[in-house]
């Protein structure tokens, strides 16, 4: 069990001292403290491993088997003995213009706090540092660890979409280039590759809207009220990221039809590139033909001068179509 608990500690009046090691004592312990609880911090624990805190803490089972599998859209349920949010922290890696998810499940009852983590992004490690150096939060109790959780998850949102959108103001410069963007095949892609992420980013922030309603509002228990304005603050950070989000897919919607709009204009070009130099031929194609069958009785065929002022008659043709093509811009 020892290998997945990050950390545990008890808080007594935000000041954290460490507890008993059995997880019944501590909590006990806690709760007849008044002014404490415990907090005990997991990374993607297994069934059997899990056991042991379900059984001291009374976790509902069903957010269990939810916090155990992971692979939760974000959502808060209430239970008797306890809350259960689900979290999804975001980071990006702009080597690979790539947006990743972790789960982030967090359980809030009567004097103790629990927080499962499953994948790489947002750690723990510093948020309880930080929150351990602002004794006043940590005062407030589990209330503050779910309000401290959740403003660092959203924030994080909102330092992802500042990254993201810097490259996609790079992605918008290289479609508007006078080059066009480059290889055709490959601005297409990049611009597919950035709705992906946009939709993976839209998964972890759009569902995560009405938890923090519930939690801003009023009705759900283990929540104080003096901590509801400070969700409607995650909730309002929360708001700034999906309107990023809603911005992001309008952009790259606009990017991709101005890219296929350059592409149409350019096959244009080339087809009218194509039809004059075509047409240049074709005159004299025609006039060489005409004159290539085998006739006798055919105008100017025994004519001293029918052989150059054919060749001229070509050339005036073809120098007069190139003048008119040109004027006009196709070639």
């Amino acid at each position: 069990m020892r290998c997945v608990i990050v950390d545990c500690a008890i808080y007594r009046n935000g000041r954290r001292t460490e507890g008993p090691a059995d997880f019944s004592d501590a909590l006990d312990q806690a709760r007849a403290e008044g002014d404490s609880f415990l907090w005990i911090g997991l990374h993607e624990p297994t069934e059997k491993e899990f056991d042991l805190v379900t059984a001291e803490f009374g976790l509902h089972p069903l957010a269990v088997e939810d916090a155990l599998k992971a692979h939760q859209r974000p959502k808060l349920e209430v239970y008797d003995d306890s809350l259960f949010l689900v979290l999804k922290p975001v980071m990006y890696d702009d080597d690979t213009d790539t947006v990743t998810t972790g789960e982030l499940m967090v359980f809030v009852g009567d004097s103790f706090v629990v927080t499962v983590r499953h994948g790489e992004g947002s750690p723990l490690a510093q948020l309880r540092q930080r929150l351990e150096a602002e004794q006043e939060v940590l005062k407030h109790g589990p209330t503050a660890v779910m309000y401290a959780v959740s403003d660092a998850v959203v924030d994080d949102y909102i330092d992802v979409a500042s990254e993201l959108q810097l490259d996609l103001d790079a992605l918008e410069a290289d479609v508007f280039a006078p080059t066009g963007g480059g290889d055709t095949g490959t601005t297409a892609a990049r611009i597919y590759h950035f709705k992906r992420q946009v939709v993976e980013f839209r998964r972890a922030v759009g569902p995560l809207a009405e938890p923090m309603a519930r939690l801003s509002g009023t009705g759900v228990p283990f929540i104080r009220e003096p901590s509801r304005p400070f969700f409607r603050d995650v909730s309002d950070h929360l708001t700034r990221a999906s309107e990023y989000i809603e911005g992001f897919d309008r952009l790259l919607s606009d990017i991709l039809s101005a890219h296929l709009a350059q592409m149409g204009v350019r096959q244009n070009s080339d087809m009218r590139k194509i039809s004059a130099w075509a047409a240049m031929v074709a005159v004299p194609t025609a006039i060489a033909g005409i004159y290539g069958m085998n006739f006798d009785h055919m105008p100017e065929l025994h004519w001293v001068w029918g052989y150059p002022a054919t060749v001229a008659l070509m050339a005036v043709v073809v120098i007069g179509l190139h003048r008119l093509f040109k004027r006009r811009g196709w070639l």
